[in-house]
């Protein structure tokens, strides 16, 4: 039985999809665009299907850095920071985005 159960949380934790931050850069364009979700396929492919208005523009679109986060909340936090000048000059000196991929 208690094999059972440890087998069941095991698989519900695998179930559970951890939150991401991600950077995604145009392949034909020299725009990127940061984001943060919880299911990272699942949004790359509503990019490249141009759900979103900036996005659909500059497809398409490939994952060139991502970061994984316990919580929803500390993703977005992250993402705001690397949507701002600081987090831009945190990008740019870490060479986290290449255009000549």
């Amino acid at each position: 039985m208690a094999r059972l159960a440890k087998a069941r949380a095991e698989a519900d934790r695998a179930a559970i999809k951890m939150p991401w931050v991600y950077i995604l850069k145009s392949v034909s364009y020299k725009k990127t665009y940061t984001g943060s979700t919880a299911d990272l396929e699942r949004r790359l492919t509503e990019h490249n299907a141009g759900w979103s208005v900036f996005s659909s523009r500059y497809r398409p679109w490939v994952i060139v850095y991502r970061e994984e986060y316990p919580t929803l909340e500390e993703a977005r936090k992250r993402e705001k920071y690397l949507k701002s000048s600081a987090g831009r000059r945190f990008i740019k000196n870490n060479k986290l985005i290449l255009f000549n991929l």
